[in-house]
């Protein structure tokens, strides 16, 4: 099987695993991106190096309006449909925020962090094939948790009896997309997800390094993020100069 094959297939039951689980207050909606986006996703996953990749970068969870959106992670709208290529149609949640609505490609919000991430990389290569020749970006966990105001919640937010079963699927699906992909290098997008790669990597084959991740809630991203999170592939060894 090639990594494609694998990749789907280790989607689609990280996708089945996660709908088990329940979550209390104050999370009031989950969006399951892998279920209602599917069709979408799967022409992301297709993007991959069938034969695997040399840089995995990992983000932590979907944003509202990136992969809540898109089924892409880090999935700004105009990325994933100019860039990307991804043009399926997607679906609703069945349990949508009315503050939080799934419109797909239609959306016209922006999500900052996926904006500037997929921005850098249109920016540094000459197109998205050439970009997936040796990198490919997945998130940690595919749900999106909501509260009753709409704010977003993230995983590493939820009660500790929450987060283990959450945690055991979700380091399963990512032990499955390293031994598809066999990077050189896995890189966390932030702190937490470096410490996801750090808790289930146990291969000493694979370097594992870290970039700022692009939100807009952090300080330092809103100073240059393109060129701090280049600057430090480039010292990871990741790209050169």
């Amino acid at each position: 099987m090639s990594a494609i094959q694998k990749s789907l297939a280790a989607a689609r039951r990280l996708s089945k695993e996660v709908d088990q689980l329940h979550f209390g207050e104050p999370v009031t909606q989950v969006y399951n991106p892998l279920d209602y986006a599917w069709k979408a996703h799967e022409q992301y996953l297709r993007r991959m190096n069938p034969a695997g990749t040399r840089v995995l970068l990992l983000g932590m969870n979907p944003g509202p309006w990136g992969m809540a959106q898109t089924g892409v992670p880090f999935g700004q709208i105009s990325a994933v449909r100019d860039w990307l290529d991804i043009n399926a149609k997607i679906n609703r949640p069945k349990n949508e925020h009315p503050k939080r609505p799934v419109e797909g490609l239609d959306c016209t919000r922006s999500e900052v962090s996926g904006e500037r991430l997929w921005g850098l990389f249109r920016d540094r290569f000459a197109s998205a094939d050439k970009f997936f020749e040796q990198h490919f970006v997945a998130n940690y966990c595919p749900l999106v948790f909501m509260e009753a105001s709409g704010k977003n919640r993230t995983p590493d937010k939820l009660s500790a009896a929450e987060r283990k079963p959450l945690d055991e699927a979700c380091d399963a699906h990512l032990r499955a997309l390293l031994q598809s992909l066999h990077p050189e290098v896995a890189v966390g997008i932030g702190a937490f997800a470096e410490k996801c790669l750090q808790r289930v990597i146990d291969d000493s084959s694979i370097k594992i390094a870290r970039i700022l991740h692009p939100s807009p809630a952090s300080p330092a991203a809103n100073r240059g993020w393109a060129e701090a999170a280049s600057r430090q592939l480039v010292e990871a060894g990741v790209w050169e100069k």
